[in-house]
């Protein structure tokens, strides 16, 4: 069986181009993970807050982060992308943030076949409202389960 973080390919043109791997889709309030030893996702958690992810939400195959998990990229669109699903994007900035004391930096990236953002070639072309709404979301999602987030400006 193809797994969707090792056998994928990232794409040719990384490290600004590249193709993620949509874990949880826009507007979810399931925390879905990739089982490194399977390949598939399983659901790690019900969101204890009354929020949902603000972006398709995954990860960029054949990398690693300093968490030794694939590098997260939210993937911003204006529809849901379905588990598991290929989606081509392009990084437009990097949201630097510590969760529970250890670095864990999400790409913000837009998809490229989506034609109300693949205009946006930096992350401060976004609304601003849009870039508070991302950082409130990593804010707060582990709140009630009595965990820290910290993300940086």
């Amino acid at each position: 069986m193809l797994h969707a973080w090792h056998d994928v390919s990232p794409g040719d043109d990384l490290p600004r181009d590249f193709q993620a791997v949509i874990e949880i889709p826009l507007g979810s309030n399931v925390k879905y993970e990739l089982d490194k030893a399977s390949g598939l996702l399983k659901v790690d958690r019900i969101i204890h807050s009354a929020v949902f992810y603000p972006a398709n939400y995954g990860f960029i195959p054949q990398t690693y982060a300093d968490d030794n998990d694939p590098l997260d990229v939210l993937v911003l669109c204006q529809e849901p992308v379905q588990p598991l699903a290929l989606i081509k994007a392009r990084a437009i900035g990097l949201m630097t943030m510590i969760d529970s004391g250890a670095s864990d930096d999400k790409v913000i990236a837009v998809a490229t076949n989506d034609p109300e953002f693949n205009s946006y070639v930096e992350a401060n072309e976004l609304p601003p409202h849009r870039l508070l709404v991302l950082k409130r979301f990593f804010q707060d999602y582990k709140q009630l389960e009595g965990k820290q987030v910290q993300v940086e400006d």
